[in-house]
């Protein structure tokens, strides 16, 4: 694999930083990570930008501003390519694990993106190799079983303190999935509500105002309604409510070096505007 950063497979895959005072909500940023243990194994020659370029660079640093508000930070360190923390795990690809051949993926992994992806985020083959079952499910125990664990710990320890927990997970999307007809710049925030079955209204509705506050274009479930983890966390009936928030990487990035762009120090205020607007509600969403 050249010129790609390698760590060894013991290193943590996900950090939690925790508030002096936490409150109930838990902010998660699940492809952020940037490790990519030895293990992996990755094609001979994948180059480096190819190997990260699913990964939602930075956006643990935009978020950093939550812990201050009294939001749990959960932040994924190992890279998504290794495996992603937002996937159901049961959810292999039988093109690429070998031993699972006639069973059912979803169609997200039939196109490459399971829990272990088979492609990068710019198309390219991840592997010259398949991966044993074995050496999938050993890969998942040690990364994606554990981040699970935390997110499961803070939320439950969150509803305890406060009656109801609110994840939100934090994502960034490549501007070229937002353009619209004619290469016009589509929206810069997408949040995901799983059309309004993971959380209260009130917290999507919330989310809206704040960010359209800052002039963003703003879009609901479209192209994104919130992935596996909003899924597994949006229980408003059972006092969980969840929201996946998808920031335009326009906004902050430069795509080719995952540096960031231009448009950082702007974004970076206007997303710890949005957090201090949110984080300073303190009206109950309720079990709806």
């Amino acid at each position: 694999m050249a010129d790609s950063p390698e760590h060894t497979a013991g290193e943590a895959a996900f950090s939690v930083v925790a508030p002096e005072t936490p409150g109930r909500f838990v902010f998660a940023s699940p492809h952020s990570g940037d490790l990519y243990p030895a293990d992996m194994d990755a094609a001979p020659g994948l180059a480096a930008t190819s190997l990260r370029s699913a990964e939602d660079a930075l956006v643990d640093r935009l978020i950093a501003p939550g812990v201050k508000r009294g939001a749990a930070l959960l932040l994924g360190r190992v890279g998504r390519a290794y495996v992603d923390l937002n996937r159901d795990p049961d959810d292999l690809d039988p093109a690429l694990v070998e031993g699972l051949e006639g069973r059912t993926a979803s169609p997200r992994t039939v196109a490459g993106y399971g829990v272990i992806p088979r492609l990068t985020g710019d198309g390219r083959p991840l592997y010259d190799r398949r991966l044993g079952v074995d050496e999938a499910q050993a890969r998942i125990g040690r990364a994606h079983a554990p981040y699970h664990a935390a997110l499961d710990d803070l939320m439950h320890a969150a509803r305890a303190r406060h009656g109801e927990a609110v994840l939100v997970d934090w994502h960034s999307m490549p501007a070229r999935a937002t353009q619209g007809v004619g290469g016009a710049r589509g929206p810069d925030v997408v949040l995901g509500d799983r059309h309004g079955a993971s959380c209260a209204t009130a917290l999507t509705r919330r989310l809206r105002r704040a960010f359209e506050a800052l002039g963003w274009r703003v879009a609901l479930n479209q192209p994104y309604s919130g992935g596996w983890t909003t899924q597994a966390w949006g229980r408003p009936a059972d006092g969980f409510h969840a929201v996946q928030i998808e920031l335009n990487r326009a906004l902050y990035l430069d795509e080719a070096t995952l540096e960031p762009g231009p448009g950082w120090s702007r974004c970076a205020a206007g997303v710890a505007r949005v957090i201090d607007d949110l984080l300073a509600d303190q009206t109950p969403l309720g079990r709806t």
